[in-house]
């Protein structure tokens, strides 16, 4: 690895392994023990939500990214302890200005299609996602200033950015990054969503049959031999079929757990206490990097243009009793739009930010001019109710997202404000959230970098721009502290200048952080091998089953 490459992985590396330390390590789970793997038979897990599309460069959902990660590949390998690992790619080097990427890859790797990995084949996914037509709601964000790939050779490629671009080598460990054969991306272009036959990367396992909120099925690829460095489990799979069944009902998944209808499962928050009672059963949490949970709030918008209007809606709603009525104890508060573990940017500074101040809340409507009320108790201004739509799709809810949401709403009923949650179906959704059309939008988002706030507030990442940007923050000191963050490579540096972006959401009323997201799986004592990756996603490559 050239020196600057090491240089700059060491740094980055210090910092992660520290705010990783929380999420725990890449351990075995279920059951532990030295016994030696038993090989064969079908793993099946249990996840929370379903996805309308499987192709990550797609779609931005966590669900896509955690059951295509056993398809696609990656150029680099982020382990759980902040050390960053060859996978695709055998070496790099970053110019000093982090401007450019220059990979040398490996030669020796088939996509499952027969097709050979080089640097077209990189180049090929990387103008795809950044392609119009792709439509990417997320991977195109991770590209961040990306300029264009030149094909070196064969096996080396220098992938270039408009403007410093440090993130980019996590952002290339995701599997929103991930490699599909481009014989795929050419000939299955306008079925990628659609999984099954049309997923194919290079990665343990071959992707089979997808039922659109059923299930996806996989199968072992025999010839699998470069999992990178780092990865708990080397060579091919030790399970001939992975299944991944989606159910959304939490009684349900909970029940399939405990029948062993499933070998390992997303755990609901509501059944979180009694599982961990379930002698047959272990349970494992790890808090999520990236961005909490929270309702950011449009300020491009109806009343909440108005910056006082923003801040009345944080302070009148006790954010720490409806997270402790609704997740008895299971899930933190949180202060900022970043999770804690976040690596290299969360600023403990900020607890305390937003106090629950309902009296200082009526003021600053009152100052805002909504001093009028309606029959039905709430604000107006000129006839107008103070009224603020939520849009959310109701077959995607988790977490008891739900109930939460309904606390807020009742919360702000208080103060006189009219928090309406739409309903909609998919299609419409992803209508308003490109157009603007909301007052609030709810949204948590796992990435191990801080350069997650660059999606959530840089100007230019609107989301009609593939961007997260719903606050549709437009400041240009947020701008100049964000591409600061880009270029930096100094963690320390790096983390103030993300910790002023933190500040300065929570204090200008752009965001309203309700509480930090827990990756929370359980598995029966007979599985062994489940491990988890630096963004707390279960990685299934090494499980296998005891025969006890």
């Amino acid at each position: 690895m050239p020196a600057r490459t090491a240089a700059a992985v060491t740094a980055t590396t210090t910092a992660l392994a520290i705010a990783l330390t929380a999420c725990g390590g890449s351990e075995d789970r279920g059951g532990g023990g030295s016994a030696a793997p038993v090989r064969g038979g079908t793993f099946t897990y249990g996840a929370a939500v379903g996805t309308s599309c499987l192709d990550p460069h797609t779609s931005p959902g966590d669900i896509t990214a955690v059951v295509q990660r056993n398809v696609f590949d990656s150029l680099v390998h982020l382990d759980a302890k902040g050390t960053f690992h060859p996978w695709l790619a055998t070496s790099w080097e970053i110019s000093d200005d982090a401007r450019s990427y220059t990979f040398d890859l490996r030669d020796d790797v088939t996509f499952h299609d027969g097709t050979r990995f080089d640097a077209a084949a990189v180049k090929a996914n990387l103008e795809h996602i950044r392609a119009p037509a792709t439509k990417s709601l997320y991977a195109a964000a991770l590209l961040g200033p990306y300029r264009n790939s030149e094909v070196l050779d064969e096996h080396r490629i220098r992938i270039t950015f408009s403007e410093p671009s440090v993130p980019f080598l996590q952002a290339a460990s995701t599997p929103y990054l991930g490699i599909a054969s481009p014989a795929s991306l050419a000939r299955h272009k306008d079925e990628l969503c659609a999984g099954g036959k049309f997923s194919v990367g290079s990665g343990p396992f071959r992707s089979e049959r997808y039922v659109k909120n059923d299930r996806a099925e996989f199968t072992r690829n025999a010839d699998y031999r470069w999992a990178p460095k780092g990865a708990a489990h080397q060579g091919p799979p030790l399970v001939d079929r992975l299944v991944v069944r989606f159910l959304p009902e939490d009684s349900v998944r909970a029940g399939a757990l405990t029948s062993g209808q499933v070998d390992a499962a997303a755990v609901p928050i509501t059944s979180a206490e009694a599982l961990e009672r379930d002698s047959s059963l272990e349970l494992t949490a790890r808090q999520a990097p990236g961005a909490s949970y929270s309702l950011y709030l449009n300020t491009d918008r109806g009343p909440l243009r108005d910056e006082r209007v923003r801040r009345a809606v944080q302070r009148s709603v006790d954010v720490d009793a409806l997270v402790r009525g609704v997740y008895r104890g299971e899930y933190a508060r949180a202060w900022s739009p970043l999770s804690p573990t976040t690596p290299g940017g969360y600023d403990d500074s900020i607890k305390g930010a937003i106090p629950h101040d309902p009296r200082g809340a009526a003021a600053l409507l009152d100052r805002a001019g909504w001093t009028g009320r309606d029959s039905d108790g709430y604000r107006t201004k000129d006839g107008e109710r103070l009224r603020l739509r939520w849009p959310y799709i109701a077959a995607l809810v988790r977490d008891q997202r739900d109930v939460l949401g309904e606390a807020v709403q009742a919360e702000l009923k208080k103060n006189g404000v009219d928090l309406v949650r739409d309903a909609v179906d998919t299609g419409a959704y992803f209508e308003r959230y490109g157009k603007g059309d909301y007052d609030v939008w709810d949204n948590a988002w796992v990435r191990a970098d801080p350069a997650i706030l660059s999606g959530f507030y840089l100007s230019t990442q609107l989301p009609s721009a593939g961007g997260q940007n719903v606050s549709r923050t437009d400041d240009p000191r947020v701008d100049a502290w964000l591409r600061a963050g880009a270029a930096e490579k100094s963690p320390k540096e790096r983390e103030k200048s993300y910790a002023k972006v933190e500040r300065w959401a929570v204090d200008h009323g752009t965001v309203l952080p309700l509480y930090v997201p827990v990756t929370t799986v359980g598995v029966g004592r007979e599985t062994r091998g489940l491990t988890f990756d630096a963004n707390a996603w279960p990685q299934f490559a090494g499980v296998w089953k005891s025969d006890r």
